[in-house]
């Protein structure tokens, strides 16, 4: 069976998404040591982070508006309707933030962490919010997908077998 358009584009948004999630701990921990040496890495590791999360957002943004109305509706009707109503929904709406902090990290990062305190705890802020939300809409994103999953190994019905 050949590998569908949207099988393609949910595993690029999953993939970008641990891939900004893994940046953003990159920034975080050499951001805990913070100095002249490692300043390039960080605004480095920021930008991957910002970019990882961009391609995410557009990935899932295109699966969403094509390919999710069936599976929404599949998901509502199987035995895990919550799958949609709450994990989709709180998704839905944390990936704004997600994506503005990791829009925000490159900007803070271009300080000078190693000789700036409150530019450190900045960026150590950011990066943690990232990698927290982020891991956060991944989780949710495999609770939807499972939703999915049941729906269909279970013929779509509540409850049934």
């Amino acid at each position: 069976m050949p590998i569908s358009t949207s099988d393609i584009l949910l595993l690029a948004h999953a993939g970008f998404g641990v891939t900004g999630c893994l940046a953003a701990v990159w920034v975080f921990v050499e951001t805990l040591n913070a100095q002249p040496g490692n300043a390039a890495r960080i605004r480095a590791a920021a930008l991957v982070t910002a970019l990882s999360m961009a391609g995410a957002w557009i990935c899932g943004g295109y699966w969403y508006v094509h390919f999710y109305p069936a599976e929404k509706t599949l998901i509502l009707k199987g035995p895990w309707p919550f799958a949609h109503s709450l994990f989709m929904e709180t998704k839905e709406h944390l990936f704004f933030l997600t994506a503005i902090l990791a829009f925000l990290l490159p900007v803070a990062a271009r300080e000078k962490t190693y000789s700036n305190a409150a530019a450190r705890k900045l960026v150590l802020s950011v990066a943690a919010l990232v990698a927290i939300t982020g891991l956060a809409v991944e989780g949710a994103g495999a609770v939807i997908e499972h939703g999915a999953k049941v729906a269909l190994l279970r013929g779509g019905s509540k409850g049934g077998r």
